[in-house]
């Protein structure tokens, strides 16, 4: 298991244990997992952001702590939260993310995730130029976005 998959499961672990709700200091954090602060850092930056449902406070010096909340919201407030994140343009990346989180919050199906990946592809949207692609690809996410509220 890679190291910022260990810290993860460690921090989910104490997010349960707290019932949702978690503040620590990222020295202790790291020094009790044997690593650097940063890589506490990286994880809760990458791994529990506010897609995902996780609003982080971090507060810095002597007294510094880091406060992680999984936030609980109903399927159209999180459908809603990623309808506003979305932009203007999307990568494909960004747009498998996205469908990733929805799988994992139980919106889509791993199939359903797949055919709207191939349909928002840069094959499908060949014809587009690399710019246009983005901003269609945005468009068409917003529209799925906006079918699965109903």
């Amino acid at each position: 298991m890679l190291l910022s998959d260990n810290i993860a499961k460690i921090i989910e672990e104490m997010l349960e244990e707290g019932g949702g709700m978690l503040e620590f200091k990222r020295n202790d954090l790291a020094n009790r997992l044997g690593c650097v602060p940063s890589q506490i850092t990286y994880v809760i930056s990458s791994r529990f952001t506010p897609e995902r449902g996780y609003i982080i406070e971090s507060h810095r010096g002597g007294g510094g702590y880091v406060r992680v909340v999984r936030r609980k919201m109903d399927k159209n407030q999180y459908l809603m939260h990623f309808f506003h994140t979305i932009g203007t343009s999307l990568s494909e990346k960004e747009a498998e993310i996205f469908l990733s989180n929805l799988v994992g919050h139980g919106v889509l199906t791993e199939r359903e995730k797949e055919l709207i990946l191939i349909t928002i592809s840069g094959s499908s949207l060949s014809a587009l130029s690399p710019d246009a692609r983005g901003v269609v690809r945005a468009d068409i996410m917003r529209h799925v976005i906006l079918t699965l509220m109903r």
